[in-house]
């Protein structure tokens, strides 16, 4: 029976990236969105106005599936849909 990493690897997959690589992450593309519509609408003046536009934005986003669905469609992001997929 292989013991240390060796019986590590044999039980759980890991993928290997570089350290940081925001455009492989899909987080990365909705804090970017989030980014992108917040200063289009009403400015936020203090830290209760930002959470509550920020609420507004994921409650839309609830919404916009076809929108969610893009954050995985990328090429560089397709892997998370792939190695989840049963």
């Amino acid at each position: 029976m292989p013991t240390g990493q060796a019986a590590l690897a044999s039980s759980v997959g890991y993928a290997v990236s570089s350290s940081y690589s925001p455009e492989l992450n899909p987080d990365e593309l909705v804090n970017a969105d989030l980014k992108r519509s917040l200063p289009h609408t009403h400015r936020a003046r203090n830290q209760t106005e930002l959470a509550s536009e920020t609420r507004r934005f994921f409650h839309r986003r609830q919404r916009q599936p076809h929108i969610v669905r893009g954050y995985f469609g990328g090429r560089h992001v397709r892997y998370v849909i792939d190695e989840w997929t049963p």
